[in-house]
């Protein structure tokens, strides 16, 4: 069985451009005051065409639109692409085509035109159901308009989610359960919850260095909006099913399983990111990052993006780190079959904590480990 087959094959696609810079992304993401749809669109196509030479004969099973804010793009650009790809490659009967979506009214207007162009799911990005601390995010909506553009998505196509930040400012215990509960009295099939993390060479993160960023969680405050997140959506038959994301069974976000299960992706435009398992090896691509830098490279195929070959233990790594998220966890054979290997001491001792468990060939963390995940890694990485 080749890799695409048992984690699977995607598309995704990186449209750069945000109508403004949020405080807390560190994504690739840019503010322009135009852009030329067409010769997007065009050398858009161009790429999609060189990569898919190289993967004839795959079955693609997800296309994801992420950004930026791909909302902002042309739907004909959208149509173009999902029509390419599905001509590139052979789609899956339950093909899932993804689009980041942000809930401003002139976006949700052209929710429509993105379902005529081939989209089935949105991701809706609310972030916060509280005016002030939509400011404070630096969001253009309001939590207004974010419910009702998540209820145009969802009369559109049953396959909606949305995203919350949680540990923000100045945010209780208390007030986040009730923001929590109001969400999942409307939420549907899938929900992602992420707690705010402060990134270097975002404005949070410059804020936060010269102390300007107060009402910050401390850690045990932290751990609190952890337990209550993850018992509200239990009750509300969303279950976790990896860190950040829960979802009912059987609506989990396929594109990212395939991430997540270690499987390979085509990844284009500025700075994205995919991995590939050739006759070569597996690679790790990732495309030129300054969009215009992207867009003059464009005219050459495969000119946008390096690839890197990984190398020894680095692919087995990457999969733990990546799978560990799941709630599934590990495939040890997989991991093995890759070349990993793994602090068999280290192993015994996180399970005898409480933190990890072993069955069947597979290595998951326990809800205690969930926590703890960046040190468990290190700790089943070392010596």
């Amino acid at each position: 069985m080749e890799n695409w087959q048992r984690g699977g094959f995607g598309l995704y696609v990186h449209w750069p451009f945000c109508a403004a810079k949020c405080p807390y992304c560190d994504f690739n993401s840019h503010v322009v005051p135009a852009v030329d749809q067409v010769r997007w669109r065009t050398a858009l196509l161009r790429d999609l065409a060189a990569w898919a030479e190289r993967t004839s004969g795959r079955v693609l099973g997800s296309i994801f639109f992420g950004g930026g804010t791909p909302s902002l793009m042309a739907p004909e650009t959208v149509a173009a692409l999902v029509a390419a790809a599905r001509g590139y490659w052979i789609p899956a009967n339950d093909l899932e085509v993804t689009l980041e979506a942000n809930p401003t009214s002139v976006e949700a207007d052209r929710f429509a035109a993105f379902v005529a162009a081939g989209v089935n799911r949105f991701s809706v990005g609310l972030q916060a159901l509280d005016d002030t601390d939509l400011r404070r995010l630096g969001r253009l909506h309001t939590a207004a308009e974010g419910r009702r553009a998540f209820e145009v998505a969802r009369d559109l196509t049953e396959r909606v989610s949305f995203d919350l930040i949680y540990a923000r400012q100045d945010q209780s215990v208390a007030a986040w359960e009730v923001e929590l509960t109001k969400a999942l009295d409307f939420a549907g099939e899938h929900l992602s919850l992420y707690q705010l993390t402060i990134e270097d060479g975002t404005a949070f993160g410059a804020r936060h260095s010269a102390g300007r960023l107060p009402g910050l969680p401390d850690e045990d405050r932290a751990v609190d909006l952890w337990a209550i997140t993850q018992d509200a959506t239990q009750d509300a038959g969303l279950i976790r099913y990896e860190t950040s994301n829960h979802a009912r069974p059987g609506a989990e976000a396929r594109h990212n399983l395939i991430y997540w299960r270690g499987g390979d992706w085509v990844g284009i435009g500025p700075g994205a990111h995919g991995r590939l398992t050739l006759p070569e090896g597996r690679f790790a691509t990732e495309a030129l990052r300054m969009p215009q830098d992207w867009l003059q490279a464009a005219d050459r195929p495969m000119a946008t993006t390096r690839m890197d070959r990984l190398r020894g233990a680095d692919a087995a790594e990457e999969y733990l780190l990546m799978s560990l998220r799941m709630v599934e966890g590990t495939d040890l054979r997989h991991f093995r079959s890759l070349g990993g290997s793994l602090n068999e001491q280290e192993v015994l001792q996180l399970t005898t904590d409480g933190f990890l468990s072993f069955e069947q060939n597979r290595l998951r963390t326990t809800e205690s480990g969930a926590l703890l995940l960046d040190t468990i890694l290190a700790r089943l990485v070392s010596g």
